[in-house]
């Protein structure tokens, strides 16, 4: 049947032949010093291209359902796309008209930021106060179904499409989470994504706790202006867990604070205008400080830039569990008025020369989350003190009856014991710029990371 349509096809392919060759001899000629693979050659190329004409033409003639060519090719790029990486696609005309709308005007969305891991649609990690992270998702947590939508063989566009929508509608996920037995649906109200990506906050008066959400265009300045407020920090506790990345730039700023020499970080690709280095500079730079640095596998892209850049340059400790491995470059070409290909172009490196793309940053101590176990401090006197002690206790007893007369006695006196009381409960509310004993307990990974960043400040004391 192929060899029947033969002629046919020729006669349609001499623009498909012209293009080719036009292109073809350039690519053969850029191509004669790359010695990592063997590049196609002219009669190849046209084989090649013969090949799925010839398939087309098949399809279109004899598939059950009508199809024409240009629907065709638009699923054979759509598929090509999406087997060279996760991150490619193409996109027609609804597509790239979507893209203009996400990038302009305002939309509702969730708050999360998701990833192919294993050929699956995971969630990389929820955004701090938005509505998925208020709706309990976690990072690690795979996306089975959105709505009705099973995602299997869907792309990462194609599941941000059907995500976002009219503030204040609902949608609900589908996921699998470790060590959860059955399938979770959990209902989500899509909201307008209003993030704050620096919170800023103390540790035992002279340790300052950076959590950094989100690489948006004011985390150095709202670092800069944390560390200026705080003047007596000895060590710095940067988290950066759950953190999905954000701009590049704002990621090599953030290492530039720390560091004064080297390539913080840089990208290639095949192309030279695609191979850049970001170098870090002298001025203004913190070498001394001791920093510690908070990763787990929702840290991604820019936040694996930052924590495997300073532990390169042995500027930080990395703590916590392994990051997700998202270190590839796309940009968005477009092909006519209205349809594009967003394309992989370059990888990103750290200054060791190492890769983050699908490897991640492995901790330099690796810490899983969970709680810290013990027990509240129990009675412990001393046979000297004990006497004391209990004439201690008697004295409060005794005043505790008094007051309890009193309160017998007028009423008034006891509605103003009660008012005392409650301003008293409200004073003992927990300050939301520090973070406590108590809080560190429930955080094992932080707990360990404060501890740490406490030994190194002892031995930058002992300098």
């Amino acid at each position: 049947m192929i060899k029947k349509s033969k002629k046919v096809i020729l006669a349609g392919f001499l623009s498909t032949l012209t293009v080719a060759y036009l292109f073809g001899s350039s690519a053969v000629a850029k191509d004669t010093n790359i010695k990592k693979y063997k590049p196609s050659t002219a009669k190849e190329k046209m084989d090649a291209y013969i090949k799925f004409t010839q398939i087309l033409n098949v399809i279109e003639s004899q598939y059950v359902d009508d199809i024409n060519t240009s629907a065709l090719v638009d699923k054979a790029l759509k598929g090509l796309m999406t087997n060279l990486d996760a991150h490619s696609t193409f996109m027609d005309t609804k597509s790239f008209k979507d893209l203009s709308v996400q990038t302009k005007g305002e939309f509702g969305g969730l708050g999360i930021s998701i990833g192919m891991k294993d050929g699956a649609l995971t969630v990389i990690a929820p955004i701090k106060d938005t509505p998925a992270y208020k709706a309990g998702i976690k990072a690690g947590d795979i996306i089975l179904k959105i709505n009705k939508k099973v995602t299997l063989g869907m792309t990462i566009d194609e599941s941000v499409k059907l995500m976002r929508g009219k503030p204040k509608t609902s949608l609900v996920l589908t996921i699998i989470r470790k060590k959860e037995l059955k399938p979770l649906k959990i209902k989500i109200v899509r909201d307008i994504i209003k993030i704050q990506s620096v919170y800023a906050k103390k540790i035992d008066d002279n340790i300052l706790y950076l959590l950094v959400t989100s690489f948006d265009q004011k985390v150095v300045k709202s670092v800069k202006k944390a560390i200026a407020e705080h003047n007596n920090t000895k060590g710095i506790v940067l988290d950066l867990r759950n953190n999905p990345g954000g701009l590049l730039d704002q990621a090599v700023g953030l290492v530039d604070l720390f560091v004064d020499k080297g390539d913080i970080v840089s990208q290639k690709g095949k192309l030279k205008g695609e191979n850049l280095a970001y170098k870090a500079h002298k001025i203004n730079s913190d070498l001394n400080t001791p920093i510690v640095t908070l990763v787990n596998g929702g840290s991604a892209s820019a936040s694996e830039i930052v924590s495997g850049a300073l532990q390169d340059f042995n500027r930080s400790i990395v703590v916590g569990e392994k990051t997700f491995g998202k270190g590839s470059v796309q940009v968005v070409m477009p092909i006519g008025k209205d349809e594009a290909l967003k394309l992989t172009v370059a990888r990103y490196y750290l200054p060791s020369g190492r890769t983050i793309q699908a490897i991640g940053v492995t901790p330099d101590i690796t810490v899983h989350l969970g709680k810290v176990e013990y027990e509240e401090e129990t009675l412990s006197i001393k046979e000297r003190d004990l006497k004391k002690h209990l004439e201690e206790e008697l004295t409060k007893l005794d005043e505790k009856i008094i007051d309890a007369v009193d309160m017998n006695v007028t009423s008034s006196v006891s509605k103003s014991s009660d008012s005392n009381s409650s301003g008293e409960n409200n004073e003992t509310k927990v300050d939301d710029t520090i973070i406590t004993e108590k809080q560190l307990y429930k955080d094992i990974q932080l707990k360990s990371a404060v501890d740490i960043l406490k030994a190194l400040i002892i031995t930058n004391k002992g300098k």
